[in-house]
């Protein structure tokens, strides 16, 4: 009975405080006014909070981060 009750509880990302543009423009690198590009193209996972405000949750960013990884090194 008790593995029921927890099949309802929400993942832990719902609890998860949303970030502003800025915030992740600065959590991924890149300016502000590129991730609003991203948002325009809906190239990048967010969300509107009343109508009009654009929040991203982190957990997500970081696997759409991760697509755009180069491994630099000179052996590589």
């Amino acid at each position: 009975m008790a593995s029921s009750a927890l099949a309802n509880v929400p993942k832990p990302e719902a609890f998860e405080k949303p970030v502003d543009v800025k915030t992740a423009a600065r959590f991924l690198g890149i300016s502000p006014s590129l991730v609003y590009a991203y948002v325009e193209r809906k190239q990048i996972p967010h969300f509107r909070m009343m109508g009009r405000a654009i929040r991203f949750h982190l957990s997500e960013l970081e696997p759409w981060r991760q697509q755009f990884h180069v491994n630099g090194g000179i052996n590589g």
